[in-house]
């Protein structure tokens, strides 16, 4: 269980504030798989990013009762300088679970080959998401927070990617930003949408995305974006 206590978060700009979120009160029940949505810039990574704890709310507070993982994909949490096993070894020792049980299971599922044992900052973009990937998807937590899970490598590797997130998603809730709408209808059931700093929280998903439309001022969501 996820709960938003009065969360607000403002950044300087200009000589100014700019508002990301305001006032946010919300519960993300365990074991639900929530669609985060929003037009982009509206804060949704900036959720994110407050309910693992990378970045601290302005006001308010985040409680849970359960382990929530960094956002998945998310690779600024690891040192450019040590290697791809380095870091992974680094998060174990984190997160408290089996150093060589997840060296293994990252080396095998992120498919880096010798690049591995290579300092992360000769890492592509797309090397680092899988890094990040297989690392998350790797320990046992209780909700998983994604941000287009669909970006993460070439075809073979997203599907493989999807397959493992759907049997996480067997025993753990999730929070999900995508601009897919068949994988928001694939893997969520309910839905959050935040717009001008509001959130607000819809147990029925269709409903959140009936919302979201309107925000976009009836524009077609993504409906060509694959699942796979």
């Amino acid at each position: 269980m996820i709960r938003l206590e009065n969360i607000s978060k403002d950044f300087p700009l200009r000589g100014a504030r700019k508002v990301v979120i305001r006032n946010a009160t919300a519960v993300f029940p365990a074991g639900r798989s929530v669609a985060l949505l929003g037009r982009n810039g509206a804060g949704k990574s900036t959720l994110l990013d407050i309910i693992a704890g990378t970045i601290r709310p302005s006001r308010g507070r985040v409680v849970t009762n359960g382990r929530i993982s960094y956002p998945v994909g998310f690779a600024g949490s690891f040192h450019p300088d040590l290697t791809g096993a380095q870091n992974t070894r680094f998060v174990a020792r984190i997160y408290g679970v089996d150093t060589s049980a997840l060296l293994d299971f990252v080396h095998d599922f992120a498919q880096l080959g010798p690049h591995f044992h290579m300092p992360l900052r000769s890492y592509s973009a797309g090397m680092k998401a899988r890094l990040s990937f297989g690392v998350s998807m790797g320990i046992p937590f209780d909700t998983y927070l994604v941000d287009e899970v669909t970006s993460v490598g070439d075809g073979a590797f997203r599907r493989k990617s999807i397959a493992l997130f759907d049997a996480r998603r067997e025993h753990a809730g999730a929070v999900v930003v995508s601009h897919s709408l068949p994988m928001i209808r694939r893997i969520c059931d309910m839905g959050a949408v935040l717009e001008n700093g509001v959130l607000r929280v819809f147990d029925d998903l269709e409903e959140a995305l009936a919302l979201h439309e309107r925000n976009l001022g009836g524009s077609q969501l993504n409906l060509a974006a694959s699942v796979i």
